[in-house]
């Protein structure tokens, strides 16, 4: 019977996901070690949608992620982040349980309401008391695992600025700063979520056409000092004060662009099929 409580830790090999995000420090759940083990996943793994595009599914058992994240050294999206994120942290004997978060970003203007489909972590560790939250699958930060604080208030990663609200009803709100001032990101509560429930919200995010990572590419990478974001054929660059630059892409620019911006490599097959696909949503 699969046991879908853990996080298949004891099937990682370790050793090769350290040394894809390039950490070399030491092998103890403490809160320094993840501190390190965030900012080096969170500034390595890109976040991509691409093999939706590409016309492929997105397993989530650790043996595909360890094909495609550490072999291939492609990126993915927050599942995909998570759920290797949290097979490292269980062999580090870190306390490990999913979250699920309602994305509003994007959404201000319009209305929507999303299904909750972000997955992130909460985390805590033998030598302290406190929670942590790990985000390392939004593609936009934070650097830093923050900490759920009753008060909430406003803290600052890096460079990089965030709010953390606390509601009545038990909702965590989750703002960052960024050209348009204070968003909300997401909102979650800390009601606990497994494999299973994520593999639920897999099948929506990689098949449904109100998902938003059905229709175009969507990558980011996130830098201590840029935010790289590829939305359909538009590259832009955000920085920690807000400012931002953009500009369209031709489709043939493309492979260059994932390679140079993102570390993307794609086969000539790939980049082929990603360039002549009529997946453009403008």
């Amino acid at each position: 019977m699969t046991d879908d409580h853990g996080w298949q830790g004891d099937e990682l090999d370790l050793d090769a996901y350290l040394s894809r995000i390039g950490y070399d420090g030491p092998r103890t759940a403490s809160v320094d070690t993840l501190r390190a083990l965030v900012r080096a996943h969170t500034t390595t793994i890109p976040f991509e949608n691409l093999e939706i595009i590409l016309g492929r599914d997105i397993p989530l058992d650790l043996k595909a992620l360890q094909d495609k994240l550490i072999r291939r050294r492609r990126g993915g999206y927050c599942y995909e982040n998570v759920g290797i994120f949290a097979a490292a942290l269980e062999r580090f004997g870190f306390s490990v349980a999913g979250l699920s978060g309602r994305v509003t970003y994007g959404v201000a203007d319009t209305g929507a309401l999303r299904p909750a489909t972000h997955a992130l972590l909460r985390v805590t560790t033998p030598d302290d008391d406190r929670v942590w939250v790990c985000d390392v699958g939004f593609g936009f930060g934070p650097l830093a695992p923050f900490e759920l604080v009753e008060g909430g208030g406003e803290f600052l990663i890096g460079d990089w600025r965030y709010r953390l609200e606390h509601r009545a009803d038990e909702l965590w709100v989750l703002f960052q700063f960024s050209r348009d001032g204070w968003i909300d990101r997401y909102t979650f509560t800390e009601n606990p979520q497994f494999r299973i429930d994520y593999a639920v919200g897999n099948h929506f995010v990689s098949t449904s056409p109100r998902s938003p990572f059905t229709t175009r590419p969507f990558l980011q990478r996130f830098l201590p000092d840029v935010h790289h974001v590829l939305d359909d054929l538009t590259l832009s660059a955000e920085y920690p004060d807000g400012t931002a630059t953009s500009r369209d892409l031709d489709p043939t620019e493309l492979p260059e662009v994932l390679a140079k911006v993102f570390d993307i490599d794609l086969d000539e097959s790939d980049a082929t099929t990603l360039t002549t696909t009529p997946w453009r949503i403008g």
